[in-house]
């Protein structure tokens, strides 16, 4: 029971590192394939010193994958199943506002 329970603690920490709409974010403009930091800023439209930050703290929980080239830094995702599971709870976020949608209709209506 110890050792799950240390197993739970890590997952929360994992979303943690995901419950920033802006990790969220450069979770999504990494999808398709590696960046650099620049790349990233102007997809984001967020200062270099944020994103640079978020960044640092998704390699350090092993999140994302970086590599440097020459004077840029390339981030990846480190696992693909991270990409999954934000599109799993982006669905799962769907139905929830579709349900709640028709729960307000049937309201509107009783």
């Amino acid at each position: 029971m110890k050792r799950e329970k240390s197993v739970y603690e890590m997952q929360a920490e994992i979303c943690k590192i995901l419950s920033s709409p802006k990790r969220i974010e450069i979770i999504s403009a990494l999808k398709d394939g590696e960046k650099t930091v620049t790349e990233l800023v102007d997809i984001l439209e967020t200062p270099k010193a944020n994103v640079s930050q978020h960044l640092a703290v998704m390699r350090l929980k092993g999140i994302l994958k970086s590599r440097r080239d020459g004077v840029n830094i390339y981030y990846r995702i480190a696992n693909p199943k991270v990409i999954q599971a934000c599109v799993l709870m982006k669905e799962v976020l769907s139905e929830l506002l579709i349900e709640r949608g028709k729960i307000a209709d049937w309201v509107r209506r009783a």
